[in-house]
């Protein structure tokens, strides 16, 4: 048995409800101004003032005692929407989106996600390993202590499961916390380009089946945009992922209204992710099926695209998560700082409100709500101790690191 106290701290944390944080409640922050943290065995044992932490404590002794002298102390973030396991970067393609070439017509012309499908068929998977552990790596040198993983750069059966293979050992070999999402409909193959049914035909009837058999995703996500998967095909292979167990993520509405949010809503899905097109349709559905909404002001930002609008969703009761999107193409961000920063002065949160959908209803959206996004009794001990006065650091401190020190498990990892 190993105890912690880390003490003076001034602790701001969202509080875990019965369900995510919507409305009012996204901005709501419970702050300790001298706060103490007791750590047992890499969980929060006792979290409250000195006095109420000693007191918990039973005289116990302790294996080290930290102070954190007075700075601010936040949860671990959470990233709930990356794509971080993949072969190659591609750095060319950002030179033709600034040239003016959309991101659309670069895919159908074999570029982008179907230029890393070819990069990742081509690795092997200590290859794959090495390269996406380097990325996680700087993640959490960001405060990123839990992060969700999407696979997609396979399209077949063979590479899409040796891509959840890697993200299973990210999880197992790496520091973070490592949630397994399956991608395989992120795009429709080279070789079934003009075939789209018998690709979709292929996840429902093979790829599926072979994913939940392997038992490493714990969610089914899918591209329901123009030119990659429609309304009608999302529908029919996320219901067919839900049959075989796995929990729905939806890529929303990112380029054009295709009504995937209204989809999502329908489906109860637990997040529904991009969002910058959607309508007032498609919020009010995501209120109503009490969905998720995960931004990503990064790709935005990176696509020079307006910022998806959320504001409309907090007054319109959606809870709103954050996350990078970090991937090869549209956006190579690692940094959830920046992200919170853009969330702030880009589209008009709150820090209150950026530091909840930072954490706890990123955590909400990947299912690790219990274990993860606040700091609360029986949670781990995952905590990022900020330079600055509160988390308005983090936007007033846009562009940089306003970071002292990031723990997992009570353990410092930078």
């Amino acid at each position: 048995m190993t105890l912690k106290l880390f003490k003076n701290a001034h602790v701001f944390t969202p509080r875990t409800g019965p369900a995510p944080a919507a409305g009012a409640a996204q901005g709501e922050i419970f702050e300790i101004a001298d706060g103490c943290l007791l750590v047992e065995n890499g969980r929060i044992a006792a979290l409250g003032e000195r006095r109420e932490v000693e007191e918990k404590r039973g005289g116990r002794a302790v294996e080290m005692e930290i102070d954190l002298d007075g700075a601010p102390v936040i949860p671990g973030f959470v990233d709930p929407h990356t794509h971080a396991c993949f072969a190659a970067l591609r750095e060319e393609e950002f030179s033709m989106r600034l040239a003016g070439k959309p991101y659309l017509e670069i895919l159908k012309a074999g570029g982008g996600i179907l230029s890393s499908v070819r990069s990742v068929r081509a690795a092997s998977g200590d290859e794959l390993f090495r390269f996406s552990k380097a990325l996680l790596d700087a993640t959490l040198r960001y405060g990123t202590t839990t992060i969700e993983i999407k696979s997609g750069y396979g399209l077949d059966t063979e590479n899409e499961l040796k891509l959840l293979d890697v993200i299973d050992r990210l999880g197992r070999e790496t520091p973070q916390s490592v949630v397994p999402t399956f991608m395989g409909a992120h795009a429709v193959p080279e070789e079934y380009g003009t075939k789209p049914d018998a690709y979709v035909k292929l996840l429902r009837d093979e790829m599926l089946p072979a994913v939940v058999k392997q038992g490493v995703a714990r969610f089914c996500d899918i591209f329901c945009e123009e030119g990659v998967f429609s309304v009608p095909e999302s529908r029919a292979i996320l219901e067919k992922a839900r049959e075989l167990g796995l929990k729905l993520k939806i890529h929303a509405d990112e380029v054009n209204d295709l009504g995937g949010a209204v989809l999502a809503g329908e489906l109860r899905a637990a997040s529904a992710e991009h969002l910058l097109a959607a309508s007032d349709a498609g919020i009010a559905a995501l209120a109503g099926g009490g969905v998720v909404a995960v931004l990503l002001p990064a790709t935005a930002y990176s696509l020079k695209k307006p910022f998806a609008r959320a504001r409309a969703m907090i007054e319109r009761g959606v809870p709103v998560a954050l996350a990078t999107d970090l991937n090869p193409g549209s956006c190579f961000c690692r940094s959830m700082p920046f992200v919170f920063s853009l969330a702030v002065l880009g589209m008009n949160m709150t820090p209150e409100e950026a530091l909840t959908g930072a954490t706890l209803n990123a955590a909400w959206a990947i299912g690790m709500e219990k274990e993860a996004g606040s700091l609360e009794p029986g949670k781990l001990a995952d905590f990022v101790v900020l330079d600055g006065r509160s988390p308005a650091a983090l936007a007033y401190a846009s562009g940089s690191r306003p970071i002292r020190s990031v723990w997992k498990t009570g353990e410092k990892m930078a």
